[in-house]
C-alpha cells in the first residue's frame, strides 16, 4: 500500500454508505430529538417575525 492510500481515510462501499437510519430507542432520545424539530419551528416563526 502507498502512503497516499493510507492518508484518504476509510473506504465504504456504496452499499454501507448509503440509506442511513435514525434509531431512537429510548423516551428520552425520542423527545430530545422532537423538542429539536420544534425548537427549529419556533425559531424559523421568531425569525421571521422579527424581520418585519
Amino acid at each position: 500500500m502507498s502512503k497516499d492510500r493510507d492518508s484518504e481515510g476509510p473506504i465504504f462501499s456504496g452499499q454501507d454508505a448509503r440509506q442511513g437510519e435514525i434509531i431512537l430507542r429510548t423516551r428520552a432520545r425520542r423527545i430530545i430529538f422532537i423538542a429539536g424539530l420544534v425548537g427549529i419551528v419556533v425559531l424559523a416563526l421568531v425569525l421571521s417575525i422579527a424581520v418585519r
